[in-house]
């Protein structure tokens, strides 16, 4: 409960003395009355942005620049602009230049920007500041008349400023999707957005193919997001289909590099939109310091007026290009963008992917349409009327004159000439204001004919207005126009996810005999030979044993098989050493086994050659090449790596074919070659059938027959794994 307080004041000792009462109120009632009000207006007022594509503060920027008439005119200073601002928008000043330089096109923010400047702006992929607004110039673009092209025939609501001395639009008329075109960040109360971009004319065709079906497949029209500095994205299906439909997902883009074998010197000439040079370049120097990339003999900013570059010069002897896989791997040189499309429709936030967004646009749009028809309806409407009022006096031109001519008073003229020709009072005053030179015969024939011009044009407009199919024709009529006018080639390259290199940074590793031992209770050890030969007394878990042993050495990979149809890799020298004398690493922890899972061999090699022959307890067996397990990156968890048909009863890695031998609950056995078993691509093939069991039978064993003994003695599962 929070305590409200009420001042009073009572009678003491020595006076009056102020008091303070106070009265329990609800948190939650003092959040509503004290806290929402705060929160609202940074959602609804602030941060979010609207259908039209702009936060308040921006809106308020550009239409004060109309006014001001720099949608044609020449450049002015910034601080004008700044200044006339602060009329709709009463914040600092800073605060109202840095949202100008943000939307400039010298800056680099926006893909499409809808302000020209003169003078340093900063660069969005920079640290460094922009100049002081009075020493910098800005105006309109030419795509920013399709957002003021119809605001002056009642498209949209106008309200008052704060202070009530003029009128502001509530939303721009846009004539295109600006949302999708121009990034939008902004973090509210409880929520933020961060919509990226799209290119241009990607977005107009594709709202002109939903436009025809809303189902359609928008990832024809649209190949990917295409930001303004460029970059390449890789792509991801999945997460292209998220963005589509349900406006989030994380973007993965990789910096853009040339390699001068000349010099010896990598240059990056485009980097991540999320990143900048300062910030990539920190990094790099701090691996540096690190003892990593010993490679690189220099680093620097080269960016000069012909745009970004980074400098990285190398040893002759350096691969470029495993060099900046590593990098991409350990720097922002490639960033994640995470896409939330958070954006207000009619007052209320809503999170809508690219299909909901174009849905809300349409509507919006076919409703500016709408008032834009008519608005010009009404115009020639009224011009028409006045127009039928003129072509009455063409009967007599005389007594018209008469009528003006022998009125005594002006204030009668008008009511005389609506008597004397049946018109009402707008086409007296229209008839009253003609010139005398202008009562002729010629002048009234041409403005007959204007008439009847006007009909055809009010005919036709009436035509569209209750016509959805016609209004969508215009819609789309329109959006191609812009398209053809304002639309330029991607920025942003494309490169499928899987096609790229993902290969972990390597280190420098000690590479040293040793020798592992996986134990039934699932603990493993790594034990640096030379260790063991001053103590080799293995200690265990009570009732445990070690059930597979190999040596080998330190830089290398091993590769864990669990009875859950999983894989798990891992590098060898990223396990901790131990000591005969410890228990060693509990799998379970190390690699984050479910529960009731248990790992039942390991693999050592330094290659992917040969195969695992599976078993299973249904008695089919399986031979699948090792190779199947080779990935692009170091994926530490393969899922189905085998076969869920039965549980696992045995598996072997053999490096070529030989003798395996397959045994049975009931004590039977087979012995064949595994070149009987044709290698199967597909790892989780069921297998066929190596041993017929009887109903209620199932194998047991799989061993090659040194670990079987001249008697061919049953063993264990665990104790049939190859050593």
């Amino acid at each position: 409960m929070a305590k409200k307080k009420i001042g009073s004041k009572e009678p003491g000792l020595f006076g009056d003395i102020s008091r303070e009462r106070f009265t329990e109120q609800s948190i939650s009632d003092t959040l509503i009355s004290n806290y929402m009000p705060y929160a609202m207006s940074v959602i609804v007022s602030r941060a979010i942005p609207e259908i039209d594509g702009f936060k308040p503060s921006q809106r308020k920027i550009l239409y004060t620049m109309y006014k001001m008439g720099l949608i044609n005119g020449p450049l002015t200073k910034s601080a004008n602009v700044v200044g006339a601002t602060m009329q709709l928008n009463p914040h600092s000043n800073d605060s109202i230049y840095e949202t100008i330089v943000r939307m400039t096109r010298g800056n680099e923010t926006f893909l499409h920007p809808f302000i020209d400047s003169k003078g340093n702006m900063g660069k969005h992929y920079s640290k460094d500041s922009f100049a002081a607004p009075r020493y910098t110039e800005v105006k309109l673009t030419k795509l920013a008349r399709e957002l003021f092209s119809e605001i002056d025939k009642e498209t949209v609501d106008f309200v008052d400023n704060y202070d009530v001395t003029m009128k502001e639009p509530m939303l721009l008329p846009v004539t295109f999707p600006s949302i999708l075109v121009n990034p939008n960040k902004g973090i509210a109360v409880a929520m933020s957005t961060n919509i990226c971009m799209f290119n241009l004319r990607e977005i107009v065709d594709a709202t002109c193919a939903f436009i025809d079906d809303n189902m359609c497949d928008l990832k024809k029209y649209i190949k990917a997001p295409d930001f303004s500095t460029g970059g390449t994205l890789l792509y991801n299906e999945k997460v292209m289909d998220d963005i589509i439909e349900n406006g989030r997902g994380s973007l993965r883009v990789r910096s853009k590099y040339t390699y001068d074998k000349q010099s010896s010197s990598i240059e990056i000439t485009e980097i991540p939109y999320t990143t900048t040079t300062d910030q990539i370049l920190g990094e790099i120097a701090n691996l540096i310091k690190l003892g990593k990339f010993k490679e690189i003999t220099d680093l620097r900013d080269s960016t000069d007026k012909d745009g970004l570059k980074l400098t990285i010069e190398i040893k002759k002897s350096a691969d470029p290009e495993r060099l900046m896989n590593q990098l991409f791997k350990t720097t922002s040189l490639e960033d994640t963008f995470p896409a939330n499309f958070n954006l207000l429709i009619n007052g209320q936030p809503r999170v809508l992917g690219v299909r909901g967004i174009l849905g809300e646009w349409i509507v919006f749009r076919t409703t500016c349409v709408k008032r834009r028809l008519i608005y010009d309806i009404s115009e020639k409407e009224e011009r028409l009327h006045l127009l039928t009022g003129l072509e009455k006096i063409l009967l007599d031109i005389d007594k018209a004159i008469a009528i003006i001519r022998h009125t005594d008073r002006d204030a009668d003229v008008i009511p005389n000439l609506c008597d004397g020709f049946d018109i009402d009072y707008v086409q007296a005053e229209f008839i009253a204001e003609i010139k005398l030179r202008n009562i002729n015969k010629e002048y009234i024939l041409n403005k007959i004919e204007e008439k009847e011009k006007l009909e055809k044009e009010i005919n036709e407009l009436t035509e569209i207005l209750v016509s959805p199919k016609k209004i969508n024709d215009n819609i789309k009529a329109q959006l191609r126009d812009i398209a053809d006018k304002y639309g330029i080639e991607r920025k942003t390259a494309i490169v499928n996810e899987d096609e790229v290199d993902s290969a972990e940074p390597e280190e420098t590793v000690d590479d040293y005999s040793l020798k592992v031992f996986l134990t039934r209770e699932g603990y493993f050890k790594k034990i640096p030979t030379q260790a063991l030969r001053t103590s080799p007394e293995q200690k265990l878990k009570e009732n445990d044993e070690i059930i597979k042993t190999r040596e080998w050495h330190n830089d290398s990979e091993i590769v864990f098989i669990s009875d859950r149809q999983t894989v798990y890799k891992l590098r060898l020298y990223e396990i901790p050493e131990t000591k005969a004398s410890l228990m060693g690493e509990y799998l379970a922890n190390l690699l984050d086994l479910q529960e009731d899972e248990h790992i039942v061999t390991f693999i050592l090699k330094d290659n992917y050659k040969g195969f695992i022959v599976y078993l299973f307890e249904n008695a089919k067996a399986v031979k699948i090449p090792y190779e199947a397990y080779e990935t692009k990156g170091y994926r530490r968890k393969l899922k189905n790596a085998y076969s869920d048909a039965s549980p696992l009863a045995g598996c072997l890695f053999l490096e070529k074919d030989r003798e395996i031998i397959v045994g049975t609950d009931a004590g039977k056995y087979t012995r064949f070659n595994s070149s009987l078993l044709q290698p199967k691509p597909t790892k989780t093939n069921q297998g066929v059938q190596v041993i017929k069991l009887k109903q209620g039978q199932k194998a047991v064993t799989l061993s090659v027959p040194e670990d079987m003994g001249a008697g061919l003695k049953g063993l264990p599962f665990e104790k049939c794994l190859l050593k």
